[in-house]
């Protein structure tokens, strides 16, 4: 390919408030990989227009769209089809065109926590006792693939505990056992992983755990937020004698790969831009 070669289409990142997304630096660096270009932006929508903004950016040489939020919701109820994922949730991250030109819409944000816990991170799942800080649309984007993963068991803790009843309840056929309340479940069972999907680090904070949070020999902490510098989260795990805490950047990076390569058929090597990332 040429360094001239700009692929088709135009893509985008929308949602409200949506300046300071790293998606644009993000896709651009994918697409340099292989000797491209792409028209990739990052789209600020007024809440009432998401639906109508969606129709005639598709209609107008549109090809891909990131979702995020407040809009993953209703990316996934306005599609034409969607994927087993983004049904398990509820919610969209991805929509492009599909075949019959309608609107096709997916989930990636359990496949870019899975890759960088797994991959990444090299942090086993399999037969994990798994707590999940958090019951809102982060979470339950992720539910789905932290399953299957195969842990021992997944709780979830949520300030609300009837938010984290539900959404349990919503996966209760399953062979593994899923669990939801208060964060007074944190207490008293050693967790392997913790997983702060909450958005209480944006604000300086950190989740109401009760002092008898056990941390199991080994326990590896994942907040799902990012930033400058450890999340208070992080700080807190790595008091409390984690293994290793990491923030929620390499899913960023790995839930657009994925999405790159559904648009392209192309697979990015994520080292290289989390790296550059890192040097924000």
């Amino acid at each position: 390919m040429t360094g001239d070669q700009t692929i088709s289409g135009r893509f985008a990142v929308v949602g409200n408030p949506i300046e300071h997304s790293l998606s644009p630096r993000i896709h651009a660096a994918f697409a340099r990989q292989s000797g491209q270009q792409i028209d990739y932006r990052a789209e600020r929508v007024e809440v009432d227009a998401f639906e109508s903004w969606v129709a005639a950016f598709f209609d107008t040489e549109g090809r891909g769209l990131n979702v995020t939020l407040p809009f993953k919701t209703r990316a996934c109820d306005l599609a034409d089809t969607v994927s087993d994922r983004a049904r398990l949730t509820g919610a969209a991250n991805f929509l492009t065109a599909n075949e019959a030109g309608g609107i096709h819409a997916d989930n990636t944000d359990g496949k870019g926590l899975l890759t960088d816990v797994t991959t990444n991170a090299g942090w086993t799942l399999e037969g994990a006792r798994i707590l999940v800080l958090g019951a809102g649309g982060a979470v339950k984007g992720v539910i789905p693939s932290l399953l299957e993963a195969g842990p021992a068991a997944l709780v979830i803790a949520n300030r609300t505990a009837e938010r984290a009843e539900a959404l349990a309840a919503e996966w209760v056929a399953r062979p593994i056992p899923v669990s939801g309340g208060g964060y007074s479940l944190a207490a008293g069972t050693p967790w392997d992983v913790i997983i702060n999907g909450t958005s209480t680090g944006l604000s300086g904070e950190m989740p109401a755990l009760p002092n008898e949070t056990v941390l199991a020999e080994g326990c590896c902490c994942y907040d799902m937020a990012y930033g400058k510098g450890p999340t208070p989260f992080m700080r807190w795990a790595a008091e409390q004698g984690a293994a290793e805490a990491r923030d929620g950047l390499g899913m960023l990076v790995e839930q657009a790969a994925e999405s790159f390569y559904l648009w392209l058929g192309e697979h990015p090597d994520t080292q290289p831009v989390i790296a550059d990332l890192r040097q924000l």
